[in-house]
């Protein structure tokens, strides 16, 4: 069976990056026997143009567009980022006969709101690799799609449960091969690398359980390196762990360093810590395995609003791990997330001080809060009237406690003024 698959990103939000998930899903799609031409459009001068040429040269029996990102989080002036997406669906089956299948982790997050949306055929939620694998087997043999795990159809619903991959060493990684050479030179590109999938914190504004399952899931430390060794064979060496915890659990973070360190593969690296559980062992670990930077998402210095955001760590903690971090010569990236329930005048100066004393590299400070669906977050927002209930959240909604916005806005604004680190 002939397949496209289309990484529809073309937003440099952060930073740009690869689209390693769907490499994924291309990896198992080929070893499956497909044949699979990929296309990712971060890198295409004019993406509508890359789909046309790819559906007329090749001519695919499926497509499938990953969607990552539905808007940009910014509370202000928030940007809504599927009408490109749109756009290359209306492309695609203007132009082929062949299903257009949705997935990605922005799709993931509103299957069926993102369905009806971008008028695709059908989408999976969660991971791709098994579940698009199956559907692919089905569509050939022209059999029934109920039982299908994760799938939606248009005006049909989802077919069967969601499944989540109990051992991810079983599916193939991507091949180097698959991305552009070229971005392997260049500085502002990392190569975002998973170690691990699903999270059990149940933080009430975080929707990553929503994307990825509650359960945490590993690769083993040894196949990860094998696979960064064969990244940086082939030019890469630049690493961002997207694991939205690498230290935990701490006994796999700090097996996986040691195992870097042993296999000396001078790579530069990056990674997001959960500020809670972070020792001196494992900070001189990741420094010796080539940690350059840390992201820390304390989201704020208040122990009334951190437990109030199911936060299991205490700005003591933070202040912890940020001096080990320091004194090990690794770069501090700190987040506050403002204005959330119990959020007060006094609580965002509390915040806004205490951060200010750590004295780390950068801090990114974000003023409202993105609502997700399935957070305890919607939930309060939906008791309190700030969203409806029958918003499905596609298009970008934020929490912001009453009265605190104009005031929060100002003060934050002053605060980034006078700090050249600090970021809006």
């Amino acid at each position: 069976m002939k397949v496209l698959l289309i990484s529809a990103n073309t937003e440099k939000l952060n930073m740009p990056t690869l689209p390693m998930g769907l490499g994924f899903v291309v990896a198992a799609t080929r070893r499956a026997g497909a044949d699979v031409h990929f296309l990712d459009l971060l890198k295409a001068d004019d993406p509508r143009a890359a789909v046309a040429d790819a559906i007329k040269e090749f001519g695919p029996e499926v497509t499938g567009i990953s969607i990552r990102n539905v808007d940009d989080q910014t509370s202000a002036a928030p940007r809504f980022l599927l009408d490109g997406a749109k756009e290359l669906v209306a492309i695609c089956k203007r132009l082929c006969a062949a299903p257009v299948v949705l997935g990605g982790a922005g799709y993931s997050l509103f299957p069926e709101a993102a369905l009806d949306y971008l008028e695709a055929d059908m989408g999976i939620q969660g991971e791709g690799e098994g579940a698009f694998v199956e559907l692919l087997a089905r569509l050939a043999r022209h059999a029934p799609l109920a039982g299908v795990p994760g799938l939606f159809l248009r005006g049909k619903g989802l077919q069967a449960p969601r499944s989540y991959q109990t051992h991810l060493d079983g599916w193939p990684f991507p091949d180097p091969d698959l991305f552009d050479a070229t971005l392997f030179r260049d500085p502002s590109y990392f190569l975002p690398f998973q170690t691990r999938r699903g999270c059990p914190l149940k933080c009430s504004y975080c929707a990553t359980a929503a994307i990825e399952g509650p359960r945490l899931r590993k690769h083993s430390p040894e196949i990860v390196v094998r696979e960064l060794a064969r990244w940086h064979e082939a030019g890469f060496s630049r690493i961002f762990f997207v694991d939205n915890t690498f230290n935990l659990p701490s006994g796999y973070a700090l097996e996986l360093c040691r195992r870097l360190s042993k296999a000396r593969l001078d790579l530069t690296w990056r990674c997001i810590l959960y500020p809670g559980n972070v020792t001196a062992e494992l900070v001189a670990a990741m420094a010796r395995a080539g940690c350059s930077e840390v992201s820390l998402g304390f989201e704020s210095g208040n122990r009334r609003v951190l437990a109030g955001m199911r936060k299991r760590f205490d700005p003591e903690d933070v202040e912890h791990a940020a001096r080990l971090l320091g004194d090990a010569g690794i770069q501090r990236m700190g987040f506050l997330l403002l204005g959330g329930p119990d959020e007060t005048r006094a609580s965002v100066l509390e915040s806004l001080n205490w951060v200010d004393s750590l004295r780390l590299e950068m801090v990114k400070l974000t003023v409202g809060i993105r609502i997700y669906p399935y957070t305890r977050l919607a939930a309060i927002a939906k008791a309190e009237g700030v969203i409806d209930h029958k918003d499905n959240l596609l298009h970008p909604r934020f929490y912001i406690t009453r009265g605190l916005e104009d005031w929060l806005r100002q003060t934050v604004s002053s605060m980034v003024a006078g700090r050249s680190t600090w970021v809006l």
